[in-house]
């Protein structure tokens, strides 16, 4: 078995390892949970702040977006390495290096004075960052005697829940009393006391050293960076008449090519071809693709425009937000119960239809609406997800052959922050591209005709207010294009659910027995 994926769930634990006294497991528990905590806020802190931060660094709306995707890319291209560094450098000693790396690179992004430093910032965030979910899980189930692993992976996900619940009201909050910049400077006394106590309380442990399959992992990491690139500055560089986007676009798709050849012919790969035999798991991948992407990229997009185009200031845009968190939590605790007398595939079709209308519910939003139809969507939207999650996990991992879920759990995790990475990229490019296009058709229907004040003599006789009414006609046609820009984006991502229904019917059916492990949780 190749063990040089990363883990998403626990990695293989000492020999009989010593169970901590019940304190000491609390303490241990409240520790390594801040980490996590810690982290997992920063995949949605940041989005209500974006249009401060985009003033700030003088960024555009299509650049802004690399504060959340670069953070994301980079999770997703460390991930794959953390078994390996554990086995490497010990559990303990990596943990504590990564909030301290972590903690570290929150203070630079609070520092950072132009766009291209944040960015930087957020890649060391998300590697380091990467690192701190599967680890705490390891420690978790380390700390806790069999019969409790399930509820040790219950607090782990409850945690992992409430983070993007807090995430946009804190931030808010934050940006409100003082500035976007303590969002990240937020992190860095919890860093510190997390760092302290971690050292203190846990014990070094080292795994059997693995082998990296390191030809594997630098091509999975050159075709993550070559599609990423191509995605987020396409927009600018008008796509592929650019000769940078073509030598992005080939090596991505080289790297792909290169890494599949590399697979078939090496006896261990990074990522072992038999999962890609399991159906139930590749469904399940692709599944939590689409999902991840409408549910991190629909919050990076409502955040702004309910600042830009409603008027709501960033803490108001977080509160309005928040339901969608809270409804989730609700509706993943009663499916826990649910799923033990429905079968999960049918509660996974009721959970994205649910998403799927909300998303259409959210096209139907307009300028001058309030804010019950916000919450009411992020309320459907909620607990459509919440459905969706944990029927989807006990499917993905019930039928694979237990050697194989450390991987498994990796390429999982892989698929989640793949799909939240492109769907930002994609989506921020059709909201440029939409915009501009509705700017058009909207500026066509602008004449003298239409709006008679609008004729040179007319606007020469006002003198300096004719030049004045003239930018506000042209702003409030900017106000109405960016709308129907923010419009077909929901409206695209409600169909990209609804497209995913029919193969629910092509994923096998299984039961969970008394006494199986409970399916991995993911970050």
């Amino acid at each position: 078995m190749s063990t040089a994926a990363a883990s998403a769930s626990a990695p293989p634990a000492p020999a009989s390892p010593a169970l901590p006294s019940p304190a000491k497991r609390l303490a241990i528990t409240i520790t390594v949970m801040a980490g996590t905590l810690m982290q997992v806020l920063d995949s949605t802190i940041a989005n209500v702040a974006l249009p401060h931060m985009q003033a700030s660094l003088g960024a555009t709306q299509e650049s802004i977006a690399w504060v959340l995707t670069s953070y994301i890319i980079a999770v997703a291209i460390a991930t794959p390495v953390t078994g390996w560094m554990e086995s490497r450098f010990g559990r303990r000693e990596l943990f504590v290096a990564s909030v301290v790396g972590f903690t570290l690179a929150s203070a630079a992004c609070g520092l950072a004075p132009t766009l291209e430093t944040m960015v930087a910032a957020r890649v060391l965030q998300g590697v380091f960052g990467a690192f701190i979910g599967p680890l705490t899980q390891a420690i978790m189930l380390d700390s806790y005697p069999r019969e409790k692993h399930a509820q040790a992976l219950t607090i782990w996900g409850m945690g992992v829940m409430i983070a993007p619940i807090m995430g946009p009201v804190l931030g808010g909050w934050l940006t409100d009393q003082w500035n976007w910049r303590w969002v990240f400077f937020i992190n860095v006394p919890f860093g510190i006391v997390t760092t302290i106590a971690s050292w203190l309380l846990l014990s070094s442990s080292r795994l059997e050293k693995t082998r990296l399959d390191i030809t594997g992992f630098i091509l999975i990491s050159l075709f993550l960076v070559g599609l990423q690139l191509v995605l987020d500055r396409g927009t600018h560089l008008d796509w592929f008449d650019s000769r940078e986007i073509v030598i992005e676009a080939a090596l991505a798709v080289a790297a792909l090519w290169m890494y599949v050849i590399h697979s078939a012919t090496t006896a261990r790969p990074l990522i072992p071809l038999a999962l890609f035999r399991d159906r139930n798991f590749l469904i399940a991948n692709l599944f939590m693709f689409v999902a991840s992407g409408v549910s991190i990229a629909g919050s990076a997009l409502t955040a702004p425009m309910l600042q830009t185009l409603l008027g709501y200031d960033a803490y108001g845009a977080g509160i309005l937000v928040a339901p969608r968190g809270l409804a989730m939590m609700v509706s993943m605790l009663a499916t826990s119960f649910v799923t033990k007398y429905v079968d999960g595939r049918v509660v996974i079709a009721i959970g994205l239809v649910l998403v799927a209308v909300s998303q259409m519910m959210m096209s139907g939003f307009d300028l001058e609406m309030g804010s019950r139809p916000i919450i009411f969507a992020a309320l459907i939207q909620g607990l459509g997800l919440g459905m969706f999650v944990l029927p989807l996990n006990l499917l993905a991992f019930a039928t694979l052959a237990p050697y194989l879920r450390t991987e498994g759990a990796a390429l999982y995790s892989l698929s989640r922050n793949m799909g939240s990475s492109i769907a930002i990229s994609i989506l921020s490019a059709l909201l440029a591209r939409n915009t501009q296009v509705s700017h058009s058709d909207l500026a066509a229907h602008v004449s003298a005709s239409s709006l008679p004040f609008l004729t040179p003599g007319t606007l020469e006789r006002f003198g300096q207010q004719g030049h004045d009414i003239l930018r506000m006609v042209d702003a409030e046609v900017n106000r109405q294009a960016l709308m129907i820009a923010y419009i077909d984006d929901y409206w695209l991502m409600g169909w990209a659910v609804a497209v995913l229904l029919p193969f629910v019917v092509l994923m096998r059916g299984v039961g969970r027995k008394a006494g199986d492990p409970p399916p991995p949780m993911m970050e």
